[in-house]
């Protein structure tokens, strides 16, 4: 069997950058605003819609993060096991959706605001890129046998 090398600088990509939205998130449960002047500014920009910047909105998002984020990286080193293959796939997925998403927002939502153009710059092409660095990492398999694995490989000949 070939060997294919883990794709450890895709998960730790998704990961890192999960990590650091999670980050975000957990700051804005504070209160804080930053970068925006205001909770309703920072919604529009974030999001395009006004939404709650508050604890119990942004906690659980932040779990969800924090837990992808785990996920990806557990797959790496627990590539058999199939928790971490269905995680990941659903990484890739919710990543994917978000992105397509953005597509249609590009359209659909007013231009020429900040979330039109955080969306095309930022979300969006971050989103689809995610989005594959997650499905790579899915879809990775261990494809080399140890001798536990494979008994009879060292006596066929």
């Amino acid at each position: 069997m070939s060997y294919r090398p883990a794709p450890t600088r895709a998960a730790v990509l998704v990961a890192s950058v999960l990590a650091v939205d999670a980050l975000f998130h957990l700051y804005w449960t504070t209160g804080a605003t930053w970068p925006a002047a205001g909770e309703a500014s920072l919604s529009q920009a974030v999001l395009g819609a006004d939404v709650p910047f508050t604890p119990p909105v942004l906690i659980p998002l932040v779990a969800l993060l924090l837990t992808g984020a785990a996920t990806v990286l557990a797959r790496l080193r627990h590539p058999r096991q199939l928790l971490f293959l269905l995680g990941t796939s659903a990484v890739a997925a919710g990543l994917s959706l978000r992105a397509l998403a953005g597509i249609y927002w590009l359209f659909a939502k007013e231009s020429g605001t900040a979330f039109h153009w955080l969306n095309l710059a930022l979300y969006t092409p971050l989103c689809a890129v995610l989005a594959l660095a997650a499905l790579r990492v899915a879809r990775w398999r261990q494809e080399t046998e140890s001798l536990e694995d494979a008994p009879h490989a060292a006596h066929a000949g």
